[in-house]
């Protein structure tokens, strides 16, 4: 491992960002705005706006990250970037690394912002800590990060990039128990949802919305997510390609 590398490539990542002040909205202002719009449609349902808020609070920066990073990656590839970099002392996993530590230092702030702004200004109430709140919500960002990272390898386009959204986020947002509790799915599409990383995180939330303590199914649930984390970044520096043609 290059840190040398590693670093350096999650510095650009952040100056890129720095410069693209829309990616930057879309990042930090849009799943605060999207928790107010969710706070003015419940403005006379407090309770259910108390059951709904945690989950879309994990849910929005997911997604977001999911999209941004797969789309950043590829632009890599396309317009030669990476295979450039990789002629350097830097290896698959330090530039993917690199990316993550970048995107994973605006996801802790995006997830951050989104927990001050549903706790402290809408007035969300859990009856766990906020600093939990924060915690499932930054470890839910890095997950669409991390799979975002992934799906990038296998798309050659930014619209293919997209085309994955529906294919990977949907299936999880689905079964992850956000509709119904995954308890009560089939059986075979509880044996599904219990394979996606989502599950698991909407889970932690749930635990941190009813309860004051951190149990070891909290722990564990957490400890998943930042397993398939891993396990994405692994598997994205296995398969990056240096161009799409």
């Amino acid at each position: 491992m290059n840190t040398v590398a590693m670093f350096a490539t999650a510095g650009r990542v952040l100056s890129q960002l720095r410069h693209d002040h829309r990616t930057l909205a879309m990042l930090l202002l849009v799943p605060c705005l999207l928790l107010g719009l969710l706070r003015w449609v419940f403005a006379n349902q407090v309770q259910t706006f108390n059951v709904i808020g945690p989950l879309l609070l994990v849910l929005f920066p997911f997604i977001t990250m999911f999209i941004v990073t797969s789309i950043a990656t590829l632009r890599e590839r396309t317009q030669g970037t990476l295979e450039r970099l990789l002629t350097m002392p830097i290896g698959k996993f330090d530039f993917l690394a690199g990316y993550a530590i970048g995107f994973g230092l605006v996801a802790i702030v995006q997830a951050s912002l989104a927990s001050w702004v549903a706790i402290g200004l809408l007035d969300m109430q859990v009856q766990g800590a906020m600093w939990l709140v924060v915690a499932v919500a930054v470890a839910d960002a890095l997950l669409g990060m991390a799979l975002g990272l992934l799906v990038s390898a296998f798309a050659r386009t930014e619209f293919q990039a997209v085309q994955f959204l529906p294919a990977i986020v949907f299936p999880q947002l689905l079964l992850c128990g956000l509709i119904i509790p995954r308890e009560n799915l089939d059986r075979p599409l509880e044996l599904i949802s219990n394979v996606l990383p989502l599950s698991y995180a909407v889970d932690a939330i749930r635990h941190v919305t009813t309860s004051t303590e951190i149990t070891g199914s909290f722990v564990s649930d957490i400890a998943i997510v930042v397993g398939c984390i891993l396990l994405a970044l692994v598997l994205g520096a296995a398969t990056l390609r240096r161009r799409t043609a």
